[in-house]
């Protein structure tokens, strides 16, 4: 089985590679056969360590640590923050373009990477 072949620390990183890239193509199968966007976070994207409340980056986080306090007061669960980062991260990119990386505090050109909304970028949306 698999979960023994990852065992051996030799093959465990090809084996694992495999596993996750064939889970992507049957998304991307099933996302085109659907008609809808499969939208792929950066691999680096640190979903965990970014506060979910305030954006905040917190400091290097060993996977033993399961929850944390953020410095603006809130306490996270790593996976519920992480699902939340990704989620946000995904609407952002369908919103707006650009990539799935938090913003630098300066950027070289002054500018956000992400693409300002026209107005009529939600037109033909009924508005309940």
């Amino acid at each position: 089985t698999v979960h023994n072949m990852v065992k051996n620390h030799r093959l465990a990183r090809a084996i694992s590679d495999a596993a996750w890239r064939q889970l992507r193509s049957m998304l991307e199968y099933k996302a085109a056969w659907h008609g809808r966007d499969l939208i792929v976070v950066d691999r680096w994207f640190p979903s965990t360590r970014l506060c979910s409340t305030c954006g905040a980056l917190a400091q290097k986080m060993p996977l033993n640590v399961r929850e944390w306090t953020c410095p603006c007061g809130d306490v996270h669960d790593r996976d519920v923050n992480a699902a939340r980062n990704i989620l946000a991260a995904g609407l952002a990119v369908t919103a707006c373009g650009g990539g799935v990386r938090p913003q630098r505090g300066t950027s070289r050109t002054g500018h956000s990477s992400a693409k300002q909304e026209t107005p009529r970028a939600t037109k033909g949306i009924p508005v309940p």
